[in-house]
């Protein structure tokens, strides 16, 4: 089946680029970022079957945490925070939580990126001593305003998340909130744009 291709600008330089190039990829970035929750999804889904060692693998702990969560009653967004937390695993071998937490800036609270952004300091306090590194390396965001919120957050949802006959609500389960969390960023280099097409269309 013939492929049909989508208008496209026509420079080959950016600096030659005309209005009429610019709202043609702007005319396609709606559609493409719209899909952005099932690319989650089926990125989440690489982490099937990969355990890496662990007692279960990378997906169901990435459900599992999420699960904690919200059964502990926690918000919609902090709930896909949870789910999200390690979907940088698969890219990100040595510093998934940034590639977690990068993801899920424009959508989430500053309280929430700062606890996704370092949940891989804070939960080293169980491991890190075994491979010749401080285990207290959290302690110096002991002052921060997001310590609590993060220490919580290994404690109760993150390092729990290992049981494999415990409670994994499935993928599907979250897929709304994904839908609902990634549906508008709160913040982004390009919220002028978004917002004045936003107005536009209302």
């Amino acid at each position: 089946m013939e492929q049909i291709c989508e208008p496209q600008a026509t420079f080959t330089h950016m600096e030659n680029g005309s209005a009429e190039d610019w709202k043609c990829i702007a005319d396609a970035f709606g559609p493409f970022a719209r899909e952005l929750p099932q690319r989650i999804m089926a990125h989440l889904q690489l982490l099937e079957g990969d355990c890496g060692g662990f007692p279960v693998d990378r997906l169901t702990h990435c459900l599992q945490t999420a699960t904690l969560a919200y059964r502990d009653g926690k918000n919609e967004e902090y709930v896909v925070c949870a789910l999200l937390h390690d979907i940088g695993d698969t890219l990100g071998s040595y510093n998934h939580a940034d590639v977690a937490a990068v993801l899920l800036e424009p959508f989430v609270s500053e309280a929430n990126h700062w606890m996704i952004k370092h949940h891989a300091i804070f939960q080293g306090y169980y491991f890190f001593q075994y491979l010749g590194m401080d285990r207290n390396l959290r302690d110096q965001y002991r002052d921060h305003e997001h310590f609590a919120r993060t220490l919580e957050f290994i404690e109760k949802y993150d390092a729990p998340a290992f049981d494999a006959e415990g409670e994994t609500l499935p993928l599907s389960f979250f897929a709304p909130m994904i839908e609902r969390v990634f549906a508008k960023p709160k913040k982004s280099l390009y919220q002028k744009a978004l917002d004045q097409d936003g107005e536009a269309a209302a």
